[in-house]
């Protein structure tokens, strides 16, 4: 078995808040998953690196907007797929891109009810996250304008007054 590395599965469990799929993310097959996943945290140097993680991680501009893309346009097939499977596997659900799926659960004629995230919310949240930065952008724009980019000169100052002269 591949070593695993205990940052990146800190990391992803730190995303994830699931064991066995943080194990897999860092290589451990779906069948030991679950086992190495508890394994991991029982570990005292694990739950470290996850509070540190957890201290570090601040979900990116980038991040943000690529979740709610994914929810507001992300196919949903693999979850049709499973609902109308005659035999379903472990192997097969943990393949499957689940993250559009807000909820299953059995329903007591032996069916199953699976409900999605609302594509509608995540347009309209996409649509406000991007009005935001526009709004940061437009303004980070007239500063500039009117300060000058502090990056490209050096502060200098000709004005007296900032010395305390008077």
């Amino acid at each position: 078995m591949k070593k695993i590395n205990l940052k990146d599965f800190a990391l992803h469990f730190c995303f994830s808040r699931n064991a066995t799929e943080s194990a897999v993310a860092t290589g451990v097959t779906p069948l030991r998953a679950k086992i190495e996943g508890l394994r991991l945290l029982s570990r005292r140097s694990v739950r470290n690196a996850i509070k540190q993680a957890d201290l570090q991680v601040c979900f990116s501009e980038k991040t943000v907007i690529s979740g709610l893309e994914r929810l507001a346009f992300g196919r949903t097939n693999d979850a049709v797929s499973l609902v109308f499977e005659e035999e379903l596997s472990t192997a097969r659900i943990q393949q499957a891109d689940l993250f559009n799926v807000s909820e299953i659960k059995k329903v007591k004629g032996g069916g199953v009810e699976m409900k999605f995230f609302d594509r509608q919310k995540a347009i309209e949240k996409l649509a406000e996250y991007s009005e935001k930065l526009s709004s940061q952008d437009n303004a980070r724009t007239l500063v500039e304008t009117i300060y000058g980019k502090s990056d490209d000169a050096p502060i200098s100052s000709d004005d007296p007054h900032e010395e305390g002269v008077e």
